[in-house]
């Protein structure tokens, strides 16, 4: 009988140890792997850093875009800059002129 409950003590405190150890593996698969595991924090953060690339580039057009516009307005109008996007628009050169055509340009 003494054999029956040592083995009966030996499964318990080896049930227990197995039930932590899979309890430790299962919190560490979360932890890498999960929904918001590190695998995924480091995906978000490749997305934000893409995100704030973006964002800096459409930035630096708007600020283009706003410095065209205000040479534009009526307050300062910039004739150099009203020929030019006049005869980007109306695709118009003189005779004597000659077009250099830039690829970034409209």
């Amino acid at each position: 009988m003494e054999i029956f409950s040592e083995l009966q003590n030996r499964l318990k405190k080896s049930g227990v140890l197995m039930f932590f150890v899979v309890l430790f593996f299962y919190f560490s698969f979360y932890t890498i792997n999960g929904e918001r595991g590190l695998r995924r924090y480091l995906h978000l953060r490749q997305e934000i850093n893409y995100a704030t690339e973006v964002a800096a580039k459409y930035s630096r057009q708007k600020a283009e875009l706003e410095e065209k516009v205000r040479l534009l307005s009526s307050d300062s109008l910039d004739l150099d800059m009203l020929d030019e996007r006049a005869r980007a628009i109306l695709n118009v050169a003189r005779d004597d002129e000659f077009i250099i055509l830039d690829s970034e340009e409209n």
